[in-house]
């Protein structure tokens, strides 16, 4: 009897450890899971960015999509962190308004510019590049050392940009070429910046607090920039603001911070690089842009560079 109940027990046991065993990676597997999609879901909201401008464009000016959809995010931004009682972190302020400055006001009023006069599928591939560029400006900035074949592919990947751009230009650069690339620099030195804000602060804290702290100057900038004439915008349009608003400067940023979180940095930053084909899919099927072989060709040509580069070693 006493040897049975030893039995039954043990066998209990062994059961346990085995439930154990196999919950355990379908948890982790469910949660990887979980982080890829909310970062594939913040990269497709990232690349719907540029063709929701150029909607935008049609009735607003660049100068109110860039302040208004700041001020509007940053009530969101603002009620998220209120009903969070989140504090607020005083000695990274500057850091904050630096990322505010870059990722809020830079990018978006350059790339705006850009889109009055470039299609968006250009702007698509010519922003590609942004993965590397930002782990370029991460190696000057953060001190890190990386290997010659790092520089090799940042070399090449900037001549793939600067070919297309001037080959789809008349052989020379434009205005709107110029626009995106100090759109391309802005959101790379924003990225450097909030990244070394996200190693003590989670990633949409950053943001809600970089929108925060520059309120004060988005908001008198939408009111100062706006126009009577733009209440006349069609719903499209209307739409393509909010857009630009709730999804770019909001709810892209959160769904692509808690993915690298949950998913794992390493893992979920791979799926930034489809970022370029959502833009030229949905400059193709929406606004109804040509897309032709050989965008395409250099879209994965940007690509490969960059997923090249990401592969070469870098020593801290």
């Amino acid at each position: 009897m006493e040897f049975s109940r030893r039995k039954s027990q043990v066998s209990v046991s062994i059961c346990a450890m085995d439930a154990r065993n196999t919950t355990q990676p379908a948890h982790a597997f469910s949660r990887e899971t979980i982080g890829l999609a909310l970062g594939t879901l913040g990269v497709v909201i990232f690349g719907g960015t540029l063709p929701a401008t150029r909607v935008a464009l049609a009735t607003f000016s660049p100068w109110f999509v860039t302040h208004g959809r700041a001020a509007m995010a940053s009530l969101a931004a603002a009620l998220l962190l209120l009903v969070l009682r989140k504090r607020f972190p005083r000695s990274d302020a500057p850091a904050l308004f630096l990322a505010g400055l870059l990722l809020v006001f830079g990018f978006p009023i350059f790339s705006s510019i850009a889109m009055q006069t470039v299609p968006a599928s250009h702007g698509g591939v010519v922003l590609g590049v942004l993965p590397l560029t930002t782990s370029i400006f991460a190696a000057i900035i953060g001190g890190e050392r990386p290997s010659a074949f790092f520089w090799i592919c940042g070399v090449a990947g900037a001549a793939l940009v600067v070919t297309f751009a001037i080959s789809d230009s008349g052989m020379q650069l434009s205005s709107g070429d110029l626009f995106l690339f100090l759109a391309a620099l802005s959101a790379s030195l924003g990225y450097v910046v909030s990244g070394k804000l996200s190693r003590h602060m989670p990633g949409w804290e950053v943001i809600c607090w970089s929108l925060i702290l520059t309120a004060p100057i988005s908001i008198p900038g939408a009111l100062l920039s706006w126009h009577p004439e733009f209440a006349s915008a069609s719903s499209a349009q209307t739409f393509a603001f909010f857009y630009l608003c709730f999804g770019s400067m909001f709810l892209g940023f959160f769904a692509w911070n808690v993915g690298l979180g949950m998913g794992g940095i390493a893992r979920v930053s791979q799926v930034q690089l489809l970022q370029s084909f959502v833009t030229l899919a949905i400059s193709a099927f929406l606004l109804g842009e040509h897309v032709g072989a050989r965008t395409l060709i250099f879209a994965l040509a940007v690509i490969a560079i960059v997923a090249l580069g990401r592969r070469a070693r870098v020593t801290r």
